[in-house]
């Protein structure tokens, strides 16, 4: 179990969640609670780089749902080492570092049925973009264009909000 927020993980943790460019960088980003994380594991596990629990989360996992943490990479923090390396007031007690997903628009324009693309111009709530994301899917939209000037499509709060 990981005790200190001096720890180089933890570091690297923290740093993922606050640098844009270290994330494009390491071609990863961080997301955080139960559900997005059990929907990672269901459709895109090969994704998953590495996984965070806090202590009082891992405890109750291995009670309620034993072989949960199986075959998934993972590392225990401290209940307050936890609470510093997340993003959110009320920590859901889990984290994961996973891969970006990449695509090109060759092959997006290949895709077979209607084409439907999303362009975004300096967009920079990262709130808005994730609500934006959220309907883009339900309406069947292939991609999201986001100009240069808009907010990270990986920062933590687009991904929670999405």
């Amino acid at each position: 179990m990981i005790t200190s927020t001096a720890n180089q993980q933890v570091k690297r943790l923290i740093q993922l969640q606050n640098k844009g460019k270290l994330r494009d960088e390491e071609g990863v980003f961080v997301l955080e609670g139960k559900k997005v994380f059990d929907e990672l594991r269901k459709y895109r596990p090969e994704f998953l780089v590495m996984t965070y629990l806090s202590e009082s989360f891992y405890k109750l996992i291995l009670e309620a749902e034993p072989g949960y943490l199986d075959d998934i990479p993972y590392e225990v923090l401290a209940d307050n080492v936890f609470k510093e390396a997340s993003e959110t007031v009320t920590p859901q007690g889990i984290l994961a570092i996973v891969k970006q997903p990449k695509y090109e628009l060759e092959n997006l324009l290949a895709a077979e049925g209607p084409l439907r693309f999303l362009i975004l111009e300096n967009l920079r709530d990262p709130g808005n973009l994730g609500t934006i994301l959220r309907t883009a899917e339900g309406a069947g939209v292939n991609g999201v264009i986001l100009s240069k000037g808009s907010v990270d499509i990986f920062n933590p709060k687009v991904i929670r909000s999405t």
